[in-house]
């Protein structure tokens, strides 16, 4: 198993927690030279908060585990393409590379709709690599939406 799968899976067990707990299934990791720094999932119903995305949660906690908000040489995992707001952050923040599970065609804001991450008028990009555990992330997402449509 190559580190991109093998972080990807992480991801996807956080993804399920967010799951279990009635959250949108989307789970992040971020890594650093192989360790992991922060993991996290979906928690915006849980806490009542729009901004607490997976990416976001990650972010924060990877930020306090460094001391600093630049996250340089970091990479961030997330089993779903980020909207806007993350997008923005994982700039922001300086990641390196961002590995995404399945796009998001209705508000993915890294390759779906708009592509924050490697605009080149912004004063970083982020290195995109996509499909990792595509089907498995995608099926997560399907399983999660139709257990809300039936209830």
């Amino acid at each position: 198993m190559d580190e991109a799968t093998r972080y990807m899976g992480i991801a996807l067990e956080e993804a399920e927690a967010a799951f279990q707990e009635g959250e949108v299934p989307v789970g992040a990791v971020i890594v650093k030279q192989g360790t992991i720094l922060s993991r996290a999932h979906n928690a915006v119903e849980r806490s009542k908060d729009p901004t607490a995305h997976a990416e976001m949660l990650a972010i924060r906690r990877a930020a306090e585990v460094l001391g600093g908000w630049r996250l340089s040489g970091c990479d961030l995992y997330v089993t779903v393409e980020p909207c806007a707001m993350c997008a923005g952050a994982i700039v922001l923040a300086r990641i390196e590379r961002l590995y995404i599970g399945t796009p998001d065609p209705k508000s993915g804001a890294c390759v779906s709709l708009h592509q924050l991450a490697t605009d080149p008028r912004l004063n970083h990009r982020v290195e995109l690599f996509t499909g990792i555990l595509e089907q498995e992330c995608r099926q997560q997402m399907q399983l999660f939406f139709r257990r809300l449509r039936r209830e």
